[in-house]
């Protein structure tokens, strides 16, 4: 993790519950810190989280992991669902590596612009 980086990260995912969506975000703390938002239980069919953290400090946010790199261990999905990370490169490279340290992951799309990557991953339980 780059000292001091800036990493917003919004993620969007589909296809399995509010448990799955949870699970995916726990995932990310370590990294991101706490989301803005934790998805609910409100029966959606998409659920989105948003990081915003300052990484200057492993993690930064409200109590949100703040203590190193590593992915939660054991996270575990119901389903298959789909996910979609949007934010600088180095954001998305880092939700990249570190689902694919706890996931299954399957690279479904990518698109880049000068100042943000978007990247479609298919997680498997």
């Amino acid at each position: 993790m780059t000292s001091g980086t800036h990493l917003a990260l919004t993620l969007t995912l589909t296809g399995g519950s509010a448990a799955d969506a949870r699970a995916v975000v726990h995932t990310l703390e370590p990294v991101f810190g706490s989301p803005d938002t934790l998805p609910g239980d409100d029966g959606a069919t998409v659920y989105t989280a948003t990081f915003g953290s300052d990484t200057s400090n492993g993690g930064g946010g409200d109590g949100g992991g703040g203590g190193g790199d590593k992915p939660s261990a054991g996270a575990k999905l119901s389903t298959s669902v789909t996910v979609t990370l949007q934010g600088s490169p180095e954001a998305v490279r880092q939700a990249d590596e570190t689902l694919s340290a706890a996931f299954k992951v399957h690279e479904e799309g990518a698109a880049s612009g000068d100042q943000e990557q978007e990247r479609e991953l298919r997680l498997e339980p």
